[in-house]
């Protein structure tokens, strides 16, 4: 059984840094493509970045490019987000999921339906 827990969200004012963490139990193989979403009031679910387990490949949106970077320790099964110049339309609740995928995360990496297991949730506030 897949797990994962998001911790690292906060309050921070414009142009502060955050890293959020993702803890994933039950996830044995390289083939899983992880992502961060968000989720602010009244809107969609949002798909940040992602990155390939077993190649390492990263994908962004476009908003977040140059200032988030998403990267993983194998070794201990986490997932991280560093987000840099945080602005005010960052503020959402971030979660990390999971999907198995044989090849790459794919070119519809963002969209939430594709992924299987999801986090918690953790709450990001950024005040300008």
């Amino acid at each position: 059984q897949v797990q994962l827990v998001e911790s690292g969200g906060g309050s921070v004012q414009t142009g502060g840094s955050l890293r959020l963490s993702c803890a994933a139990s039950g996830i044995t193989y390289s083939s899983y493509c992880m992502g961060w979403f968000r989720q602010a009031p009244g809107k969609e679910r949002e798909g940040v970045a992602a990155i390939y387990r077993f190649s390492s490949s990263t994908y962004y949106v476009d908003s977040v490019k140059g200032r988030f970077t998403i990267s993983q320790d194998n070794t201990k099964n986490t997932l991280y987000l560093q987000m840099n110049s945080l602005k005010p339309e960052d503020t959402a609740m971030y979660y990390c999921a999971a999907v198995w995928r044989i090849q790459g995360c794919g070119q519809y990496w963002y969209q939430a339906p594709k992924y299987t297991y999801w986090g918690q949730g953790t709450q990001v506030t950024v005040s300008s």
